[in-house]
């Protein structure tokens, strides 16, 4: 121990880890109140429909106006008849139902349905395997 100062104690506090203090902390009223004592300059400004939800259903805008002023018929392509018609009379002859179709295809029931009561928007690659599936063209000429 020859090579050791003199031990000495050091007396001031130290800190670890103080945090900052966070965004609602310096917008508290206490905080405000203080700074305002203290001196200090402090910025306040009115936020333009803060709290409210009128930006999103505020009156017509130019895209609103646009969709008002567009005429065109903008709806889904739908199966046309002669598919559905000839879809389940091919199910029919091979007598399976619904759901042996769509599992044969490896699709969900909910499909033959759409498909066989013309909701469904026509996809040629279902289409395809269905006539796979059922051994007949549902498409087309016969």
């Amino acid at each position: 121990m020859a090579g050791i100062g003199p031990i000495r104690q050091d007396w001031e506090p130290v800190v670890v880890r103080k945090k900052a203090p966070t965004a609602a902390a310096k917008k508290d009223e206490k905080a405000v109140n203080a700074a305002r004592r203290a001196g200090a300059e402090i910025e306040s400004t009115k936020k333009y429909n803060a709290g409210t939800n009128k930006a999103a259903s505020s009156g017509t805008s130019l895209n609103t106006k646009r969709l008002d002023d567009d005429t065109e018929n903008l709806a889904h392509e739908r199966v046309p008849s002669d598919l559905k018609k000839n879809l389940m009379q091919a199910r029919l002859d091979k007598k399976m139902t619904q759901a042996q179709l769509a599992q044969m295809i490896n699709e969900k029931p909910q499909v033959i349905q759409e498909y066989e009561s013309g909701k469904a928007i026509p996809n040629q690659q279902i289409i395809g395997k269905l006539e796979r599936a059922l051994g007949t063209k549902l498409r087309g000429k016969k």
